[in-house]
């Protein structure tokens, strides 16, 4: 199936949106951003820690990571009968797109993978400057995974012609 990513689409779908789906939005957001932001330690609490200070585009990040992952997992809300949409449109995308956010927003020095690759010195010479696109990478996989999810309420099915 394929469907259009238009953000007309996805926002004509978004203004048919039922409370509940807004209510689990809403709900997931908060949740969304404690679950990245406290492993990361961003949100400081006495179960992390970090060795390198969190910079600034780091919390811009973990705001928009929870909003566009609560409005991914919202589109699995149903409204409804259940239709023969795809639900595992932008699936994997949305998956990518938290795990990668994780990875981004992260300390460099804390990440054990990044640190038996490349040390503790090549992580913050080598991982810690990729670090901003790989956030910019991962919003951009969240963004696609909601314009998709968004789209395909709203893509009209064809069905196929009786020979």
């Amino acid at each position: 199936m394929s469907v259009s990513r238009s953000p007309r689409a996805a926002w004509a779908a978004l203004r048919c949106w039922p409370r509940r789906r807004w209510a689990a939005s809403a709900a997931a957001t908060p949740v969304a951003i404690l679950a990245l932001g406290v492993p990361t330690a961003l949100i400081p609490t006495p179960l992390f820690s970090r060795s390198v200070p969190p910079v600034w585009w780091n919390y811009p990040v973990l705001v928009l990571t929870g909003v566009l992952s609560a409005v991914v997992l919202a589109t699995y809300v149903r409204t409804g009968p259940v239709s023969r949409r795809d639900d595992a449109t932008g699936r994997s995308l949305g998956s990518a797109g938290a795990v990668l956010s994780f990875l981004a927003v992260g300390c460099p020095v804390c990440n054990k993978v990044v640190l038996l690759l490349l040390g503790a010195s090549g992580a913050l010479s080598y991982w810690a400057p990729l670090q901003p696109a790989v956030a910019v990478l991962s919003l951009v996989l969240l963004v696609e995974a909601a314009l998709r999810r968004l789209a395909a309420e709203t893509a009209c099915r064809v069905q196929p012609a009786a020979a």
